[in-house]
């Protein structure tokens, strides 16, 4: 593809956003078809595809065989995850324990602070995911600590909490793996929720810091083997630590 073409399809794509944003599209909504778009836009359906292409990548709009273009999640995220990072290693297993340390504690203070009620009762809800291994745990269910950016009544911290957990999706099946007490994990959610739920930020914000160390532990003595086997089927909503 020339400079040229390349420079259209992503002039295109900013403008299949803006039909996406005026005409209060949400996710699950169809869009006009390549060929309508080609014709509206004056380009060819090639160009349009590429365009869409684009935005398929970070989640904007989803492909349907058979029944067309939709509004994917990704029109309403402001960070999105990388799709094409490398496979993880112990150290990036690390590396996000850390980094969920240094942000997760002060986002359970602020939801203690805020306690948005509907984001509450989900918090409360999916403290019991906990209790639930992957597989039967519902692939929609909120992730806890998702929930906990929730209540800050946040949505850049929400967004932010969730997509850290997306990009380091098979991480986070290695944490369930390592701390892997179902009956503790869930007791710690339920006191974060009870501190969110009694507008004690001190307390939420020490016992979310608290149960990341105790993962950040677990994982620092656990035998480890190479992270490359792990359940390539593992995501961010079913490991819910």
């Amino acid at each position: 593809m020339s400079r040229s073409e390349l420079s259209l399809s992503e002039h295109l794509a900013d403008s299949i956003v803006e039909i996406i944003r005026t005409e209060r599209l949400v996710p699950g909504d169809a869009l006009a078809s390549s060929r309508d778009l080609a014709r509206r836009f004056d380009v060819t359906t090639p160009t349009v595809r590429e365009a869409l292409r684009r935005l398929e990548a970070t989640g904007v709009v989803e492909f349907r065989h058979g029944s067309g273009t939709y509004v994917g999640p990704g029109s309403e995220r402001r960070l999105l995850a990388n799709p094409h990072l490398p496979r993880g290693s112990r150290e990036s297993v690390l590396e996000l324990v850390e980094a969920r340390l240094v942000l997760e504690p002060a986002v359970a203070a602020a939801a203690a602070r805020t306690r948005v009620p509907e984001a509450v009762s989900e918090l409360e809800a999916a403290s019991a995911n906990a209790l639930h291994p992957p597989r039967e745990s519902l692939r929609q269910s909120v992730h806890f600590h998702v929930a906990l950016a929730a209540a800050s009544g946040n949505a850049l911290l929400r967004e932010a909490v969730e997509a850290l957990l997306q990009v380091r999706a098979r991480e986070q099946v290695e944490i369930r793996h390592r701390y892997n007490d179902r009956a503790r994990d869930h007791a710690e959610h339920v006191e974060i929720y009870e501190a969110v739920r009694d507008g004690d930020a001190e307390a939420a914000e020490r016992l979310t810091r608290e149960h990341l160390g105790f993962i950040r532990e677990a994982v620092l003595t656990a035998d480890f083997p190479d992270v490359e086997d792990a359940d390539p089927d593992g995501s961010a909503t079913g490991t819910d630590r």
